[in-house]
């Protein structure tokens, strides 16, 4: 199996970039966006002068347990700028997505409760509601994240995206949007409280 069919056999459908769309980041932005693999672990980055994207992380289930996760995202943090990623909110009948929210809250991230995150994937034209995570060396806000997030979905997540898939992505603003009074619960708080339960 090559990089791609791993992340698609592990990701669904409406998160995916193409494979040509990702081979295009690779090739025309590759001083900002990058593919570190190994036989165990396929992680897609895009890293800006302020802040690093992680895009997609997979890490094969043969592998668990071995701290492949842990060392990928410590080789990011060294970088000492913030490190953002969207996760999908919690879904108690895929023990995934909380596994997923259990690494990322040993590995010291926190939920940015003030972010909405919302796009329409051309694949399936559904809307796909994410949650954003970030990891902070300097203590950066959840607005400077937000200013990050949108920098990063123009460059990375929109890419040609008209000349890839024959339609553009919604516009930033409409996806993207900052509030502090957003009723919002911190997701990675909550799995303290289940667990509890």
């Amino acid at each position: 199996m090559d990089w791609y069919e791993k992340l698609s056999e592990y990701f669904p459908i409406e998160e995916m970039k193409s494979k040509e769309h990702m081979e295009l980041l690779l090739k025309e932005k590759g001083d900002v966006y990058h593919k570190d693999e190994g036989p165990y672990h396929v992680m897609m980055y895009a890293e800006f002068d302020t802040f690093i994207f992680i895009d997609y992380v997979w890490v094969s289930s043969r592998s668990r347990g071995q701290g492949i996760g842990h060392k990928l995202i410590e080789k990011l943090k060294q970088r000492n700028k913030p490190v953002i990623l969207e996760v999908e909110p919690v879904d108690y009948d895929d023990s995934d997505t909380e596994k997923r929210l259990h690494f990322y809250k040993r590995e010291g991230f926190s939920h940015a409760q003030s972010i909405g995150y919302n796009r329409r994937s051309l694949a399936t034209n559904k809307e796909n509601p994410m949650e954003i995570l970030f990891w902070s060396p300097n203590n950066e806000t959840e607005e400077m994240i937000f200013e990050q997030m949108k920098k990063m979905y123009e460059s990375i997540h929109t890419y040609k995206d008209e000349e890839l898939y024959g339609q553009a992505y919604q516009p930033v603003d409409e996806v993207l949007t900052f509030d502090e009074a957003r009723e919002s619960d911190d997701i990675l708080a909550r799995l303290e409280k289940n667990q509890l339960k």
